[in-house]
């Protein structure tokens, strides 16, 4: 599925966001990149305020192993970024029918050392939370890829997940890991190298966003 994806166009946009053309995901990440409409998903836990964090497939052409949210992709030229986002959650993560709310957009461009593929990008940032009857069931993991004895308290709960919500495919999806967002900036300043590029970027979206929530928030 990576790699067929590399054939699917993208919205090729200006600086300020305006579609300009189009291209293949391919092409659009080929050096130096070319700006491109893009999405960043964040889930949260609205009982303890956790996001659900993805580290990336061995497989990715881009930033392999590395952490970031929950769900990235890219709309199609003249897609709704939202209807976008919705179809990758279920995708990736066999997540549906959860309301997204827009929270920012951060644009950046960082070039994968490893593979010399370029991210240049028009990051929509989103939010959603999962409903509160939502919880995880470790036995809809494949055990090749979600290892039981990985389980801790910030990670898989045995009752975070209903086996009916969450699904991820293990060709997209190296690991999950719940986190704090607090904590997440705590660990991007510390070890960088850890987490794709994008995600401190993504996470400062979500951050001011949720200050915006708090009581006496402008």
């Amino acid at each position: 599925m990576t790699i067929a994806r590399e054939a699917h166009l993208v919205d090729l946009v200006d600086p300020s966001g305006t579609s300009i053309g189009e291209a293949t995901v391919e092409a659009a990440h080929v050096a130096p990149g070319r700006l491109h409409r893009a999405f960043s998903v964040f889930l949260r836990d609205p009982a303890s305020g956790q996001v659900l964090l993805q580290q990336r497939a061995a497989v990715k052409t881009r930033f392999p192993l590395r952490w970031a949210n929950t769900c990235c992709g890219h709309p199609l030229p003249g897609e709704d970024v939202r209807v976008a986002a919705q179809r990758r959650l279920a995708e990736e993560l066999g997540v549906t029918g959860v309301p997204l709310t827009p929270v920012g957009v951060y644009t950046y461009r960082a070039e994968d050392p490893a593979t010399g593929r370029v991210e240049h990008e028009y990051d929509h940032v989103l939010l959603g939370d999962l409903p509160a009857p939502d919880r995880f069931s470790p036995d809809r993991f494949s055990p090749d890829v979600f290892s039981p004895d990985a389980f801790s308290p910030d990670r898989f709960s045995p009752d975070r997940f209903s086996p009916d919500v969450f699904s991820p495919d293990a060709a997209e999806v190296a690991d999950l890991r719940w986190e704090y967002p607090a904590a997440l900036l705590a660990g991007l300043s510390i070890d960088p190298a850890r987490y794709a590029p994008w995600l401190a970027g993504v996470t400062g979206c979500l951050v001011e966003h949720l200050a915006l929530e708090q009581p006496g928030g402008r």
